[in-house]
């Protein structure tokens, strides 16, 4: 369905996990978006980042406004698909299926941290490398070499929205260029950050009660334009 013209996908996270499965496997470029309500907005006003989720492969419901705009449309959603979620799902299937995972974004070093804390929770997930580098354009070939030299399966892009989105939109089709091999590439925003434990997330009773949103809110006051 569309919110305000932005595409919104009905998907779960069981969905979405083996969605990403089959894409590997198909090879090609894949970029998942994680629509939240900060995302619609911003794509009123910024044309570039609405092609890039107009384009994206798959645009999983992120936020919990999406949900109930979606519901006070008349087609609601199934699941909240939170990328902070998702994210150790797919260390967890990485593991098992043996794909090569690339940790890139957030302040130096953390990357690496988040990389580590992962491995040590599925001790079996390959990493193939980790990385704070920078969006701005004039770092994408730099970036494009490292990523492309690991033969990473899944490159997770933690360097918020737009710039982690766009920057996928710009660098996946030439990083798969390089390897001749398929990638998924996720904007995940601050989840790196969430691993090592420089901002915590809501407690589970306010995540159960949809009120993640505020705990965020309270933590980082300047959000209340976006939200």
């Amino acid at each position: 369905m569309k919110i305000l013209d932005v595409r919104v996908d009905d998907v779960t996270y069981a969905e979405t996990v083996q969605w990403v499965a089959s894409k590997i496997d198909a090879g090609g470029t894949h970029l998942i978006a994680t629509v939240n309500p900060e995302f619609i907005m911003r794509a009123q006003n910024d044309a570039a980042f609405a092609k890039v989720l107009d384009e994206a492969a798959l645009n999983v419901p992120d936020g919990v406004g999406v949900l109930w705009a979606a519901k006070r449309m008349g087609q609601p959603m199934r699941e909240r698909v939170a990328g902070s979620t998702l994210l150790p799902m797919l260390c967890e299937r990485a593991a098992a299926e043996g794909w090569r995972v690339f940790f890139l974004g957030a302040a130096n070093g953390i990357a690496e941290q988040a990389a580590h804390l992962m491995q040590a929770r599925f001790s079996k997930m390959q990493i193939a490398g980790a990385y704070a580098g920078s969006p701005g354009a004039m770092h994408d070939d730099d970036l494009v070499r490292r990523i492309a030299d690991t033969h990473a399966d899944i490159v997770f892009v933690a360097y918020g929205a737009p710039a982690q989105d766009k920057w996928l939109a710009r660098n996946l089709p030439r990083i798969a260029r390089f390897t001749q091999s398929g990638i998924v590439g996720i904007g995940v925003g601050g989840t790196f950050d969430f691993i090592v434990g420089r901002r915590k997330r809501a407690p589970v009773w306010m995540q159960r009660l949809s009120l993640e949103w505020l705990h965020r809110l309270v933590q980082e006051p300047s959000r209340w334009r976006r939200q």
